[in-house]
């Protein structure tokens, strides 16, 4: 704006008549300077602004970003307490933070195996539940039992006590069973924990390639004996290298 402000004042000058051209040739002189300082002014800042952009960081074709290491999985060791705390949260997840997927398959068919067995023997103790309830109250149209009954069966006085005592004796068995089945889904899960953590924990057991027992004869002395056939004896040696 300044630089059109100048050249219009240049102008204005030289639009006068003829005989105020030597009275204002000293002003188109200053003019003229005025607008070459404005020039040199404009140009340096345009140099101050443009090496200020070379001084920023990330605007800088000198700056080269650190280039991210790739993990080497053959020297890496898992931590402990992360693979514990893993395990404690997710099912396995213990056994994916060690990168033991191998036993993935033994851990959830533990589960899965758990949960069926304790579904079913829920189911047979609740059928098993009714049959009893419904034998014990008298009542002809409660006979849920009958469909434990063999083809041609029937519940009658005389053997009414001994299938009383078969329907409760089922029923607390299947009960059992399905409580047991949940132990041992705990079990399963306690365990999956410990074998994270000592996985983990023995990820950087040194174990010597020469793992091995050697048995062999040998001669041991006997030197309370005054005898030298006695003094020595015959024996077996054994030793265990790890």
């Amino acid at each position: 704006m300044r630089l059109w402000a100048v050249l219009a004042s240049v102008m204005m000058l030289g639009w006068g008549s003829a005989s105020a051209q030597t009275e204002k040739s000293d002003s188109i002189v200053q003019a003229i300077d005025s607008l070459y300082n404005q020039l040199m002014t404009d140009s340096a800042r345009v140099d101050v602004g443009l090496d200020t952009l070379n001084e920023v960081p990330f605007l800088s074709e000198q700056t080269v970003l650190p280039a991210r290491e790739a993990r080497d999985w053959d020297t890496w060791r898992p931590d402990p307490q992360k693979a514990l705390w893993l395990a404690l949260v997710i099912p396995g997840g213990g056994q994916i933070y060690n990168r033991k997927y191998w036993k993935l398959p033994i851990v959830y068919g533990g589960f899965l195996g758990c949960v069926y067995a304790m579904r079913w023997n829920n189911m047979m103790y609740k059928d098993y539940a009714q049959a009893y309830l419904d034998l014990m109250d008298d009542d002809p149209g409660t006979a849920s039992y009958n469909q434990f009954l063999h083809l041609g069966r029937q519940i009658t006085p005389a053997n009414e006590e001994r299938y009383k005592t078969l329907f409760k004796k089922r029923k607390d068995k299947y009960r059992r069973w399905r409580d047991l089945s949940f132990f041992v889904m705990v079990g399963v899960y306690a365990i999956s924990v410990v074998d994270a953590y000592v996985d983990a924990e023995l990820s950087e057991f040194d174990i010597s390639k020469d793992l091995s027992m050697k048995v062999r004869p040998t001669v041991m002395g006997n030197g309370s004996s005054a005898n030298p056939i006695h003094a020595a004896s015959l024996g077996v040696n054994c030793s265990i290298n790890f």
